[in-house]
């Protein structure tokens, strides 16, 4: 990289050091010389150099001495050459005035001469002048005329110009077509000339252009050739915003993080305040789709007081819009209908400036106009020589001409009174039209509220009706059935024998009860949006020691056996949500097992993580039914001893896990068995 660096600044010394020895050079030339045109010729070629390396004032003494001496010689050609690049001088002084009468000057003698080269470059000049003082339609005419002649040289350095300015000009007054074809134009001889800063402004120029006409591919195509040919700060705080905003209109999240965080670490770091409002906008919108709604809110209201202080309309109108669309998503309506009418107030205001100018710029030519640049013959009146009777006539005719006047003057009077009325009544048409569309919004929120409630409530409904639904079936089997043994021991119907053979059946319908009301609770919690985890480090192979204990009766009655892999370890959740997913999971190993099966509880480390996995060489799941499980809708299926459940367990699991930041799925052969697997974190999310 250094001899990379090292070798770049020697050219440039070399590059400078071959300039300065070819000013030198013809400053001696010059001085030698005794034949007056041949002076007049090598000035120029000394006016020309300094002129390219910036030196004006150094350029401007030699303007002088040579015009003097063409004067002398009378030698039209050094003239007009000495005229054209004094022109220029002013023009990069910005003194346009002067710019602009010296153009005019040398296009007068370069025409006289029949030179339609250097007509073509004083046109191309005075184009220059015109598109940069806002004289769109007069710039573009005097550049278009200056094209044909230039591209007939491959006068690529006045080409390259000619063809910017022109791009640079259709753009302004929304030619877009016009404008991308004469950037492409420009590009094409920029890379020729190797002009490293102008290709990378018309690559950018380029995808702006796309971008607004939503030709987003195209515009991160553009985009990207910039990053790729510039490593500097400046220019990368202007493209990551911009390109970020490109990959947002596709939904590629990640790409889109990834650029706007980089813009916004640049810009706020550089204080570019410009650029950092298209990057918190952006950013704001991002945050707004993935529904981190307070990071997009100090986002949106840190760019909406950029914008309003560097008078932005365009990033302003965009930051209302967000700003509607959060305020709108937190159900803060009054709050939404102001930020919807200021988005449609600065618009209208945008659209009537945008008609403003056009209507006081000429129409817009895409093409040459042949006759552009003829001057305006005067109109010419005859006097003849008057005698008394002519101003008698004269005098006829003024006080005619005076009637005439005071007619026009009372009738504009009156059709002006007209008018105000008609405008008088339409300010108050317009208004009430307002007024009925900010209504009409209001209740247009209103309503959308309402619906948002309506389907709150129906859910809330659903629930319920579920919750008893699931009450009166399958709770109430359970506890009749235990409640039908009470009975028979009140009533001495049983030996002890008997009431010793039926306790295993006794537990089993309350364990099922237990196990039903305990997953009914978090269930209904989880469906009113309840549910809080509070995590903490825990060791796994505990949990599942304390669970077994509860179920090893049930496991024994079912004559299943039970192989414990556990290991010590610790996991980063809620241990009370963990153990409600172990009940449920070992619940269900039971259930679906048979006498002679067996169960395997194990723990290990995969990538940082704790994976539990219960798995049972039971009847397994079919692959029609590995499809319903952890779906909110509750399926269930009898076990090996017709024990009933609610459906509920395993959607309980899924939610339960989620909220941890784990996972759960499950690997099932029918016939041969069924593994559940849940992954935990070891720590809290996002620490090292």
């Amino acid at each position: 990289m250094r001899r990379i660096i090292t070798l770049i600044m020697f050219l440039s010394m070399c590059i400078g050091f071959a300039q300065t020895n070819d000013i030198d050079s013809l400053t001696i030339e010059l001085a030698y010389q005794t034949q007056d045109s041949l002076k007049v010729d090598t000035s120029l070629k000394l006016i020309k150099s300094l002129y390219e390396i910036e030196d004006y004032d150094r350029a401007l003494k030699y303007i002088i001495q040579s015009e003097k001496l063409s004067s002398n010689l009378n030698y039209s050609k050094g003239i007009a050459e000495i005229t054209f690049y004094k022109a220029l001088i002013y023009a990069q002084k910005d003194d346009y005035i002067n710019a602009l009468s010296g153009y005019t000057k040398a296009k007068e003698l370069f025409s006289n001469l029949k030179d339609t080269l250097g007509i073509a470059k004083v046109n191309n000049s005075i184009g220059l002048i015109e598109i940069k003082r806002g004289n769109y339609a007069k710039g573009l005419q005097y550049s278009l005329a200056a094209i044909e002649a230039l591209e007939k040289r491959n006068l690529r350095k006045d080409l390259k110009l000619a063809y910017s300015n022109l791009a640079k000009a259709y753009n302004s007054v929304e030619a877009y077509d016009k404008a991308i074809e004469y950037y492409e134009k420009a590009l094409v001889i920029q890379e020729q000339l190797n002009d490293t800063e102008g290709v990378n402004t018309s690559h950018s120029n380029l995808a702006e252009l796309y971008s607004y006409r939503k030709e987003h591919r195209k515009a991160i195509e553009y985009y990207e050739k910039v990053l790729a040919d510039n490593k500097n700060d400046s220019v990368r705080g202007k493209i990551y915003p911009r390109l970020g905003g490109e990959y947002l209109m596709f939904n590629d999240y990640a790409k889109a993080t990834q650029y706007l965080v980089q813009g916004y670490n640049i810009t706020n770091r550089k204080k570019d305040k410009p650029n950092l409002l298209v990057a918190l906008n952006n950013l704001g919108d991002l945050n707004l789709r993935q529904n981190r709604l307070k990071v997009a809110e100090q986002q949106l209201l840190q760019a909406g007081a950029i914008a309003k202080e560097l008078d932005n309309k365009t990033e302003l109108l965009k930051h209302y819009k967000l700003m509607k669309s959060l305020d709108s998503i937190n159900r803060r309506f009054d709050r939404a209908f102001i930020w919807q009418r200021e988005y449609y107030s600065l618009k209208n205001k945008m659209d009537r400036e945008k008609v403003k100018i056009k209507t006081s710029d000429p129409k817009v030519p895409l093409e040459l106009d042949p006759d552009f640049d003829k001057p305006e013959e005067p109109e010419t009146t005859e006097v003849s020589s008057t005698g008394t009777s002519t101003v008698l006539e004269s005098s006829e005719k003024m006080d005619k001409f005076r009637l005439i006047f005071y007619g026009l003057l009372a009738a504009l009077a009156i059709v002006s009174t007209f008018l105000i009325l008609i405008y008088l009544k339409r300010n108050s048409n317009i208004k009430y039209t307002q007024e009925l569309e900010e209504k009409n919004i209001k209740i247009e929120l209103q309503n959308q509220a309402f619906q948002e409630q309506t389907r709150h409530l129906e859910n809330v409904n659903n629930v319920k009706d579920k919750l008893f639904s699931i009450v009166s079936h399958d709770l109430k089997d359970s506890l009749s059935s235990i409640n039908g043994f009470i009975e028979l021991l009140r009533d001495g119907s049983l030996s002890r024998e008997e009431f010793d053979n039926l306790i295993p059946e006794l537990s089993e319908n309350a364990n099922n009860a237990s196990l039903l009301l305990f997953n009914l609770l978090n269930w209904s919690k989880s469906q009113m949006q309840s549910l809080e985890p509070k995590p903490s480090l825990f060791d796994i192979q505990e949990v599942f020691e304390d669970k077994v204990k509860l179920v090893e009766k049930r496991i024994e009655s079912k004559g299943i056996n039970l192989v414990d892999h556990s290991l010590r370890d610790f996991a980063y959740a809620d241990r009370s949500m963990f153990e409600i997913v172990v009940q449920n999971l070992l619940a269900n190993a039971i259930k679906f097992s048979k006498k002679g099966d067996t169960i395997t509880i194990s723990n290990h480390i995969s990538n940082g993580s704790c994976i539990i996995s219960i798995a049972d060489t039971g009847i397994g799941i079919s692959k029609e039914n590995l499809e319903k499980l952890f779906k909110n809708t509750s399926f269930t299926t009898m076990g090996t001893n017709n024990e009933k459940g609610t459906g509920l367990g395993l959607s309980i699991c899924k939610e339960l896990v989620e909220l941890n930041h784990g996972k759960i799925w499950v690997e099932s052969t029918l016939n041969v068995g069924s593994t559940f697997y849940v992954q935990l974190p070891k720590s809290r999310p996002g620490d090292a």
